[in-house]
């Protein structure tokens, strides 16, 4: 009996020390992920703050109301559209860390 205990009591500190390891490599590629998340935002927030300053140059210069409509309409329509691509790129990412992290768990437990 109690050689059953100790082997019990073996396979369960094998089954924990596996589930700790893998959770701390999951954590280890979620903090990855949040990164390369991190660095996308930076940079997607410097080209939208670019982007703004030349529309607002383009617009210091305008001769005529007409053309400050046409460069503001021009200016949100590429805006939006950045905007909506930036979304689901950042959208593909997290799905991306989340299997990751998922798949590192899956593959160690």
């Amino acid at each position: 009996m109690s050689k059953e205990v100790d082997a019990l009591g073996q396979a369960y500190q094998t089954l924990s020390r596996n589930g700790f390891d893998a959770t701390l490599h999951s954590f280890g590629e979620v903090n990855k992920g949040f990164q390369v998340l991190a660095g996308e935002v930076a940079d997607y927030s410097k080209r939208v703050f670019d982007d703004g300053m030349h529309a607002w140059e383009q617009l210091l210069g305008v001769k005529s109301f007409d053309q400050a409509i046409k460069i503001h309409s021009e200016y949100a329509k590429t805006a939006y559209e950045k905007h909506i691509a930036e979304l689901s790129k950042l959208g593909e990412m997290y799905a991306g860390m989340a299997r990751n992290a998922f798949t590192s768990v899956e593959s160690r437990g």
